[in-house]
């Protein structure tokens, strides 16, 4: 085999690779994306259900709703606000346990306990793929023969998905 066969072979093999980390970046970006919804729609649910002392319950359903409305320059943020909504809500493992004896508590305390459980992995997922994107996009023969075609370049998406310490404690 000759060295131009084996330089086109790398390249090839190079595109191929590049092309299926961008498809893994797009599955995972869509997995958190479901993640970040069913979190802010299980909050803005449990907002609404009439458990939660008012004062709560507006935090928590302003902060779900935001999120859920947020454009996308403005979504880490929104995101951000409704994980520090959750922390202040749910501080108090006493604030879980008045959830779960209300009607319908215990599954609604069971779903948000994943909703919050979940985004970090889904995001942990999409920033990893996001990285060794990167990493093989900033190789010199990637660059040289413009392997990523006109892809964007792949963005981590960076925002404070610290659950509750009640809730992440507590068994799903």
């Amino acid at each position: 085999m000759s060295r131009w066969s084996r330089s086109a072979l790398y390249l090839s093999w190079t595109a191929g690779r590049l092309d299926r980390l961008h498809a893994r970046i797009d599955a995972s970006r869509a997995g958190l994306d479901a993640q970040l919804l069913r979190r802010a729609s299980v909050a803005q649910e449990l907002a609404t259900s009439g458990v939660l002392d008012p004062a709560a319950s507006i935090v928590l359903y302003e902060a779900a709703h935001a999120a859920r409305q947020a454009e996308e320059e403005q979504r880490e943020v929104a995101e951000s606000e409704l994980s520090q909504a959750l922390r202040a809500v749910f501080a108090e493992p006493q604030q879980v346990e008045a959830v779960r004896e209300a009607p319908g508590g215990e599954q609604a305390t069971r779903e948000l306990t994943e909703a919050v459980r979940r985004v970090p992995m889904a995001r942990r997922f999409h920033n990893d793929s996001v990285r060794a994107a990167r990493a093989l996009r900033r190789h010199r023969k990637v660059r040289w023969f413009r392997l990523a075609g006109h892809a964007p370049f792949p963005l981590a998406f960076e925002m404070d998905d610290e659950p509750p310490a009640a809730l992440a404690d507590r068994p799903a």
